[in-house]
């Protein structure tokens, strides 16, 4: 397992090429481990760079119509 920190758009590219690599690996092996922490490390990155806005909640019983 050769995981990097996520530091710009290349390596988040690299850590979703690398996950769909590995997305069925079996509970419990090194590969799924690895899995984990790549989520996690684009989560993180994710979360920081791309994140989601939350709309009003007066808004979220309205439609999307």
């Amino acid at each position: 397992m050769n995981i990097k920190f996520i530091r710009n758009d290349d390596d988040l590219t690299n850590a979703f090429i690398r996950l769909e690599s590995i997305f069925q690996a079996d509970k419990g092996t090194p590969e799924a481990d690895e899995m984990e922490t790549l989520v996690a490390l684009i989560e993180a990155y994710e979360d920081e760079y791309y994140p989601v806005k939350c709309r009003p909640k007066s808004d979220s019983g309205k439609s999307f119509t």
